[in-house]
């Protein structure tokens, strides 16, 4: 019973039309034009590499799309039991009718060319769009993007803060900076205004939320202008700060932002614990991680200090899940935002997602965003987490509670697509 219980869940939940609150789509060129476009990213990359495909041959200058496809089919056996090739697997059966059991040497060749045909018909993003049933898509946009030339009502800009708040000290994000709001920077006041010009460009073309990702020993506090002006200055004149002062600039900047996320009523999306640059020698996007040193206690003084800014929370370990499963417990501007990273994989997303559903209101849980760079990820990421959020329901509402399956699916819906409308105001 419980098997055909979870199907009939999981079919009401699969025809739900979603809104992805958290990708890193390029909405000039969202969706893919090659597989090379599926199977270069990091994902893949990094399992390949990690298997032993050398990086040299992953990432080898000038590479021609067909031949990068060629040699990471070399070491897919050695991955085949893997979730994400799963989602490869699912893809290439959705969108491009592959009906094999694998990705060979022998059938790739093929798919290839399959692929390139379809993706090449004028409408392909519009046809993945509708297959994967997506309505709308949030970006993560830098903070000098002009926002033009797409639909930003299917896409939905997001300021991605994290070159300000880490990386100011490089003469190129200050010019960039200077560029993007046309003003002259060189104190804590002129700074704190550019942000603001910033949230005011960006509010104007209807951004839903601000974004940062954080490494595990920041701790954000409250910084006083006059505190930080001697180091902005020197900053801005070209001087190096001492690593002193470049944490206090960096703690001055992110509460700004929070400053201005009060003023604007955005959401501040807050992706906690990760380490940049841990395997030094790993390809492109495959040599970050995680380690246990992150507590959101560090984040105690900001989320008291603006009770009207709401914080959806990503974390990347199951141990932060129950530190993150309480804060929302207690306060009501901390909302848990996803499974982010190294918990997307269904044996995480099953523990985590339990514990959030029996302990956490269930207004404040965004259940699920894809994290993709290209349209196609939306279908399987979301229907592995379309699966493991109807088994739940499933074991623990309908049996374990009593629920009627209406019931059960109200709340599947709720965490799936209306907490997005509600908490980032689609």
């Amino acid at each position: 019973m419980s098997e055909q219980l979870s199907k009939r869940l999981f079919a009401e939940l699969e025809s739900l039309v979603l809104i992805d609150p958290h990708t890193h789509i390029n909405p000039h060129s969202a969706a893919s034009t090659t597989l090379a476009d599926i199977m270069g990213y990091h994902y893949y990359t990094e399992l390949a590499h990690s298997a032993g495909l050398s990086k040299e041959l992953i990432e080898e200058p000038g590479i021609d799309p067909k031949e990068k496809v060629g040699r990471l089919v070399t070491q897919l056996d050695d991955l085949d039991n893997t979730i994400q090739l799963s989602w490869l697997l699912e893809i290439c059966s959705e969108f491009f009718d592959f009906q094999e059991d694998a990705i060979t040497e022998s059938n790739w060749e093929k798919l290839y060319d399959t692929a390139a045909e379809k993706m090449a018909q004028p409408d392909w993003e519009q046809q993945v769009l509708k297959q994967s049933g997506l309505e709308q898509v949030f970006l993560t946009n830098d903070f000098d993007d002009p926002l033009e030339g797409f639909d930003t009502n299917l896409y939905i800009p997001c300021l991605r803060t994290d070159d300000l708040v880490f990386h100011l000290a490089k003469s190129e994000t200050r010019e960039r900076l200077a560029k993007a709001t046309q003003m002259g920077i060189g104190c804590s006041k002129t700074l704190r205004d550019a942000i603001g010009e910033l949230f005011t460009h960006f509010t104007a073309k209807g951004a839903r939320a601000c974004a940062i990702s954080l490494p595990p020993d920041f701790s954000p506090v409250a910084v006083t202008a006059e505190q930080v002006d001697s180091a902005v200055r020197s900053l801005f004149a070209g001087n190096e700060l001492t690593c002193d002062e470049s944490k206090i600039v960096s703690q001055f900047v992110f509460w700004t932002l929070a400053e201005y996320c009060a003023v604007h009523r955005l959401p501040f999306d807050l992706m906690i614990g990760v380490n940049r640059r841990v395997y030094e020698a790993g390809v492109f996007q495959g040599q970050d991680l995680y380690d246990k040193r992150t507590s959101l206690i560090q984040y105690k003084e900001l989320f008291n200090a603006f009770p009207n800014v709401t914080f959806p929370v990503s974390v990347l370990t199951s141990t932060s899940n129950q530190e993150l499963v309480s804060y929302s417990w207690i306060f009501p501007n901390v909302v848990i935002n996803g499974h982010w990273w190294y918990s997307n994989t269904p044996a995480f997303i099953h523990f985590d997602c339990k514990s959030r559903l029996e302990a956490v209101p269930k207004t404040k849980q965004v259940g699920y965003y894809s994290d993709m760079y290209k349209l196609e990820f939306a279908l399987p990421k979301f229907r592995m987490y379309r699966r493991v959020l109807a088994n739940v329901l499933a074991s623990d509402f309908v049996i374990g509670r009593n629920w009627s399956e209406q019931r059960a699916i109200d709340l599947g819906k709720l965490v799936l697509r209306g907490n997005v409308e509600t908490i980032f105001g689609c």
